[in-house]
């Protein structure tokens, strides 16, 4: 490489400005092919040398309106995103962090009427308490509630359309609790 670089400043016949751009642009390309960066990025700041696990209660449905499928597939939702996402170890008690609360609120409401008087969409929406505890650092502690809509058009019955909705809304959410737990966003 240095004899390189020693040849091309030994000739005479490259004008100045030529010379910087060669040599430049040789340098970049043997940078770049020598080194090699690389980085991953998960959303999550956690301090691992102080914290190592995590509790997560299951959240049960205290909602009047119910949809039984949602409770474990929120459940699992919000379990495996933190496995997925941290290194954190999944605790069922004494974790350095712990998330509990309970599914508020499933409801569907009218969301646009039509030009005759008529709904012509409909908007779902769930809602969920959390509490959040960091037995590290308890200025991060919190109880929040998380919220994600969903509208449909109210030619569909919600049974053709919940399954698909709901699992939409529950990835929201979840994501919504892990980056206002461990991403500190």
């Amino acid at each position: 490489m240095l004899a390189t670089i020693y040849n091309i400043i030994r000739c005479k016949s490259m004008t100045g400005k030529w010379f910087g751009i060669l040599l430049t642009a040789y340098i970049g390309c043997v940078l770049l092919s020598s080194c090699s960066v690389s980085y991953k990025f998960n959303g999550a700041s956690i301090d691992y040398t102080k914290t190592k696990t995590i509790e997560i209660a299951n959240f049960p449905i205290r909602s009047a309106y119910v949809w039984g499928p949602m409770e474990p597939l929120f459940n699992n939702e919000l379990k495996d995103l933190f496995a997925r996402s941290t290194r954190l170890e999944q605790v069922r008690r004494n974790g350095d962090l712990k998330l509990e609360g309970e599914i508020t609120q499933y409801q569907q409401r009218n969301k646009a009427v039509s030009s005759e008087g008529y709904s012509a969409q409909v908007e779902l929406s769930i809602t969920v308490n959390v509490r959040f505890t960091n037995t590290v650092n308890h200025a991060e502690d919190f109880e929040r509630q998380f919220t994600a809509t969903s509208t449909y058009d109210s030619n569909l019955s919600l049974n053709s359309v919940q399954d698909e909705l709901v699992e939409q809304m529950v990835k929201e959410i979840t994501e919504q609790i892990f980056n206002a737990t461990v991403a500190n966003w």
